[in-house]
């Protein structure tokens, strides 16, 4: 039988001092995805986006004509200021939004053609950045490392998606 991890589960656990940052893997994936945004934010800039619009088109390139709520969710954004994102890039015509004739309290939000091809330019450096994260990482411990944080985020996440 596999041994868990259960790390700090007790009150009386291990602190973080004990741990070490190194070990803490909420700090390695806030510093890795710190420094993945940070690598964007030049070509982000050149198309007049921010990475709260990137994330947005880039979950739109993927799922097109989700509602707003879970565009949120797969967007990591608070509904609010995910509404803000939305006018922005609403003004400059890379989404648009419609009622969900299903849910007349819903509203769905479309990638536009123009928001693709802005998407798109943008997509060859995400993939350089993010090939760079794992160079010198064989193909089975990617999908090892993948399948570890799909089974974090189904601990973790709040919603069935």
């Amino acid at each position: 039988m596999n041994e868990q991890v259960k790390i700090g589960m007790a009150a009386d656990g291990p602190r973080l001092g004990e741990i070490g940052l190194q070990q803490y893997a909420p700090y390695l994936m806030n510093r890795i995805m710190g420094r993945y945004n940070e690598t964007l934010r030049a070509d982000l800039a050149k198309l007049g986006l921010t990475t709260l619009k990137m994330r947005s088109l880039a979950v739109l390139s993927v799922i097109d004509g989700i509602v707003i709520s879970k565009l949120a969710v797969y967007a990591i954004v608070e509904q609010s200021t995910l509404s803000r994102v939305l006018d922005a890039l609403e003004t400059d015509r890379l989404v648009r939004r419609t009622p969900d004739p299903e849910d007349s309290r819903a509203t769905r939000v479309w990638i536009t053609d123009e928001g693709r091809r802005v998407f798109e330019s943008l997509w060859p450096t995400m993939r350089q950045s993010h090939d760079r994260m794992f160079v010198g990482i064989e193909v089975g411990e990617h999908a090892a490392f993948v399948a570890t944080l799909q089974k974090i985020l189904v601990n973790i996440r709040q919603h069935d998606f």
